[in-house]
């Protein structure tokens, strides 16, 4: 029936109307028979809801799976590479190292590392632990004392006296951002920037906090970041004056994600600072 109504019932287009005559039986493109409905583009408007920013994961999932924080002699005990192939002072990926402490381990991927700074509360001049500065990746290829050693990769040069750990099951994600339930203070320890230090860091750099587990922090944690403005001398004052200098209060800058949660420490995300970020900076629950 459609035939005789539609010139080519065939070529009907998203957007056009169809008209259903009862009366006559009749079905037709709404402008004329087989006419075509002519779609013009236009504006939608919706209302925009105010996200939270989305968790750059490549950025911090390299962190999740390797230890970042040692205890003082976390290391002493561990897996150590004693020698390296012939002629081979430093080692990069497809080279190979001997190892002691391994024995007949059925682990085949290891971690290679090397001890980094003192973690040292600003608050209490108290030692929290050591960075682990990651070296690269090992795979166990023959055990015994001493193991061999195939590096996978390297993103720093391995050598003679550097540990070994056992990669072990990969830890899963937390990616949901929330206030913590109770009210936290702490400070930024240092920038992670492996070997190097780093002075000041912005958005997406890893700090490190002088709180965690046991300070009631946990993975996925917000903190407000603040900035810390000083002491500075009020002018109007004599130099000598004992409340000549006055401290200035702490300007909020920006905030951080709590990533990874040990004991004493933690390592947090810069999501957004308006100004640099600095070692000593204040975190708390905003």
């Amino acid at each position: 029936m459609n035939k005789d109504q539609l010139r080519n019932p065939h070529l009907i287009y998203p957007g056009e109307v169809l008209v259903l005559d009862r009366v006559r039986g009749r079905l037709s493109v709404a402008g004329g028979e087989g006419g075509t409905a002519k779609l013009q583009p236009r504006i939608r408007a919706e209302n925009l809801k105010q996200e939270i920013t989305s968790i750059p994961a490549s950025i911090i999932e390299p962190f999740l799976s390797r230890p970042l924080v040692i205890e003082p002699d976390g290391l002493d005990n561990a897996p150590t590479i004693v020698a390296t192939e012939i002629n081979r002072v430093m080692l990069s990926a497809g080279n190979t190292a001997y190892a002691r402490g391994i024995g007949q381990s059925k682990e085949d991927t290891w971690y290679l590392y090397r001890k980094g700074q003192a973690l040292v509360d600003p608050e209490s001049s108290q030692t929290l632990g050591y960075e682990a500065i990651y070296l690269g990746t090992g795979r166990l290829t023959r055990p015994g004392d001493p193991a061999t050693v195939v590096v996978s990769n390297a993103v720093q040069e391995i050598g003679p006296g550097d540990k070994l750990v056992a990669a072990g099951p990969a830890q899963a994600a937390n990616y949901a951002p929330h206030a913590p339930g109770k009210d936290i203070r702490g400070r930024i320890i240092s920038i992670y920037g492996g070997i190097n230090k780093v002075g000041e860091a912005g958005r997406n750099s890893i700090v490190t906090l002088n709180r965690g587990r046991t300070d009631g922090l946990e993975a996925g944690h917000v903190l407000a970041l603040y900035t810390r403005m000083g002491t500075v001398r009020d002018i109007t004052k004599a130099k000598n004056a004992p409340d000549a200098n006055i401290e200035l209060p702490d300007e909020r800058s920006g905030l951080v994600f709590v990533f990874r949660v040990f004991d004493r420490v933690s390592y947090a995300l810069v999501m957004n600072a308006t100004n640099p970020v600095s070692p000593l900076d204040v975190v708390r629950t905003p």
